[in-house]
């Protein structure tokens, strides 16, 4: 416990991990991004479908933490490291799906029935944790595809940037990652095991990359921050050893 390499790379994969975890959670619920700041809906018309407005999962909230969280990895731990905590993180998110699938088998008792008279609870906790096959794979396939996206984007970049310009190389991977993750789960769940046509799915998913995009943009200046916070626990010589090592290590 007192190697602080060891020691980073547990506390990068918990914020991974815990972040990739609560977004599946969550993103059964859609929200509004317009009632937030209490605007009226944007009503887009994209392709033809329309009108679309930022009704948004709220798994979207993390996802770019994720994806930020991914390219701090790339650059302290290389692609090995990516590949890691992805694929751990893959098998996580397949257990955790196979836990809630478990559970809401289980029979209700009447004491938690006889607690809410004025709700169904148990057919309300189903279908906010039953998630259908279709949105099951299509996460799992986004997740692995986007992460794959990312840590090949970012280490391209790497080529013409070398160790400047972070901002460039890891806010330009996730916006790759984030693009592939927002047309590939829709066109899945919704496209191969559901009934919404091929442009409907591209149309919300391009709803969906605006936010997405926007927010990466917005957090750029925390890898910065992240990056600072890194360098200096490690120490300056230590963390550009990393990051050489890194830039250079196999997938």
């Amino acid at each position: 416990m007192k190697d602080k390499k060891t020691n980073l790379f547990i506390v990068l994969s918990g914020i991974f991990l815990t972040n990739a975890l609560v977004a599946e959670i969550i993103g059964a619920k859609l929200f509004s991004l317009e009632a937030i700041f209490s605007i009226a809906p944007a009503e887009l018309f994209i392709l033809g479908e329309g009108p679309l407005s930022f009704t948004l999962t709220a798994g979207v909230m993390l996802w770019p933490v994720v994806f930020i969280t991914t390219d701090i990895i790339n650059e302290y731990f290389g692609k090995a490291g990516v590949r890691k905590i992805s694929l751990l993180t893959a098998g996580f998110i397949a257990y955790e799906f196979l836990i809630l699938w478990f559970v809401t088998k289980l029979p209700p008792s009447p004491i938690w029935l006889n607690s809410y008279p004025n709700l169904q609870i148990d057919a309300s906790f189903n279908a906010i944790f039953l998630q259908g096959m279709g949105i099951i794979v299509g996460s799992l396939t986004a997740f692995l595809v986007g992460q794959f996206a990312d840590v090949a984007a970012f280490q391209w970049l790497r080529k013409f940037t070398g160790a400047k310009m972070i901002w460039l190389r890891a806010t330009g991977s996730t916006l790759v990652s984030q693009l592939i993750d927002s047309f590939v789960v829709l066109l899945i769940a919704f496209y191969v095991f559901g009934n919404l046509s091929f442009i409907t799915c591209i149309a919300i998913g391009i709803v969906n990359y605006i936010y997405k995009f926007t927010v990466a943009v917005v957090l750029t200046p925390f890898l910065y921050i992240a990056h600072g916070i890194i360098d200096t626990y490690l120490g300056k010589e230590e963390a550009e050893k990393m990051i050489e090592e890194a830039a250079s290590s196999s997938f």
